[in-house]
């Protein structure tokens, strides 16, 4: 609780140094002015976060992170899809593979398999009724190794989604 008030009282003092950054300058209102706000405010929590948990620095990059990885695979994935409906030739190696799950909370697992679902050539099937496998229908099985899929799921969706969600020690 103690640590909440700190924060908060830190969130106001990043708000009114960026109202004295407005009332300095004479910034518009456009993408740059913005962005230059966001950072401002951002290094200013930064500054103050010496006196409690700097958990949220460390999480707020990651979560970038997470959001570039998605749209990497996404955008991979689109082309790898598109380029099977415009050839003559299909490319599909498709199976069911069981994911073995490192995420325990609900949350963790409804984010993961959410990820994989919006990827497209993936879909999450189900989970096990003890919560320790996912199970994935994969459309393009690279030459049937399904260890390699499954390390290429672990490794990049649910890693970079676990150092978000779960509590930092450092």
């Amino acid at each position: 609780m103690k640590e909440l008030i700190i924060y908060i009282v830190h969130v106001v003092i990043a708000v009114v140094s960026v109202f004295i950054f407005f009332e300095v300058t004479n910034f518009e209102n456009h993408f740059f002015s913005n962005f230059a706000v966001f950072v401002l405010a951002y290094f200013t929590l930064w500054l103050a976060s010496y006196f409690y948990n700097r958990s949220h620095f460390i999480k707020i990059p990651r979560v970038f992170g997470l959001l570039f990885y998605f749209l990497k695979e996404m955008v991979i994935a689109s082309m790898v899809v598109a380029w099977d409906v415009i050839t003559p030739r299909s490319h599909v190696e498709s199976g069911i593979i069981c994911v073995p799950l490192d995420a325990k909370t609900d949350m963790e697992i409804t984010l993961f398999a959410s990820l994989i679902s919006l990827t497209p050539g993936t879909l999450s099937i189900d989970v096990s009724e003890d919560k320790r496998f996912l199970y994935v229908h994969a459309v393009y099985i690279k030459d049937g190794d399904v260890e390699a899929l499954k390390r290429q799921i672990k490794d990049g969706f649910e890693r970079k989604l676990l150092s978000i969600t779960r509590k930092y020690n450092g």
